[in-house]
């Protein structure tokens, strides 16, 4: 005989019981009857007993039944968003400066205390305001050097001190020497490989370093002239010998991704785009994660928006999976190489896992 069907409230109360929805549940809010006030369920609060306990699907229900918000979980979103528009208008002077504001100036314009401050930055945004306007002057940096200008000139006018400050680590700010950033991968070979695969076809490009760029599912053109605008000045050399192997690993994937990619790999970004393209690496075969799940275990809460920006400038799909990545309703969302090839990839990790 089958068993009954949990009813919602039910799942609802387990949810309040372990401050954390349930996606059986879905996001709804609870009231306390005895105290006239509507809760998250995830609230830090005791939870009351279940007699004294209402669901309602939703902010407003709660409020037209009478019940008030709650002041420490925020059910109504206001404090969060106040707390978004504060970060942003902070982001704001720091894009708009010079050099960089200090913490202190930052938390008076914000009316914050300097360490609450410093923490609602850093939940928001996944970095400390002066991480935040390092990554300023880096664009900046990359922008004027983009555009040809003399390399002190760029790192004046970024806001560094001296040219030393970036290249005593080129890494953090570029990803790569100031000057090679200048020449747009001018003076460095990038050898590439065309290649039919089970999506269409694939471009492999590498450095002397490692793997640069994967490709696939566009016309060759197309996939030649993103991996160009990424290194407008370097030489582009075909190399089908050489990237032999990566290709038929490449190609091997696309066709049935039944085991991680093992590249080398040359990456370059951001010091937080690598911290999300690593966390990406760690997402095992035949699994998904949110966006905010993945800036949750990265320690980041409150960084989903930022990750997703990661997410969507990695050079090197498949390698750095970024496919593994959904919606926080499961939705396969905003794929570079298109959400059916996203499906399917997934699809073909968890027959792999599966056996």
């Amino acid at each position: 005989m089958p068993e009954a069907p949990i009813d919602l409230d039910t799942l609802r109360w387990q949810a309040v019981l372990d401050r954390q929805a349930d996606p059986g549940c879905g996001d709804f809010r609870y009231a306390v009857t005895t105290q006239g006030v509507f809760c998250r369920p995830g609230c830090p609060a005791r939870p009351p007993l279940r007699r004294n306990t209402r669901f309602f699907a939703d902010a407003a229900t709660a409020e037209a039944a009478g019940f008030r918000a709650c002041k420490r979980c925020d059910p109504k979103g206001e404090r969060a968003r106040m707390q978004a528009d504060c970060v942003a208008a902070a982001c704001a002077v720091i894009e708009a400066a010079e050099g960089i504001p200090s913490l202190e100036v930052l938390a008076a314009r914000a009316g914050y205390a300097r360490h609450h401050f410093l923490r609602l930055f850093r939940d928001i945004t996944g970095v400390t305001p002066r991480s935040y306007a390092e990554g300023v002057r880096a664009r900046r940096l990359q922008a004027s050097l983009a555009a040809g200008d003399r390399v002190a000139e760029a790192v004046a006018g970024a806001g560094f001190g001296s040219e030393s400050r970036v290249y005593e680590d080129t890494a953090r700010h570029l990803g790569m020497t100031p000057g090679a950033a200048r020449r747009g991968g001018a003076g460095e070979v990038i050898r590439i490989a065309h290649a039919d695969s089970a999506m269409g076809p694939l471009l492999v490009g590498a450095t002397a370093a490692g793997i640069c760029f994967i490709g696939f599912a566009e016309p060759p053109e197309a996939l030649e002239g993103d991996l160009r605008a990424r290194f407008p000045q370097a030489r582009i050399a075909p190399a089908p010998e050489e990237l032999a192997g990566a290709v038929r690993q490449v190609a091997a994937f696309l066709a049935e991704p039944a085991a991680a990619l093992t590249l080398p790999l040359d990456l370059r970004g951001t010091a937080f785009q690598r911290r999300v393209w690593e966390a990406l690496t760690r997402i095992p075969l035949g699994e998904t994660r949110t966006y905010s799940g993945l800036a949750a275990e990265m320690g980041l809460p409150a960084a989903t928006r930022a990750v997703a920006r990661a997410c969507a400038r990695n050079p090197v799909s498949l390698a750095v999976p970024c496919h593994r990545v959904v919606g926080a309703s499961g939705d396969l969302t905003g794929y570079r190489w298109g959400v059916p090839r996203k499906a399917a990839l997934l699809a073909g990790e968890k027959r792999a896992r599966g056996r």
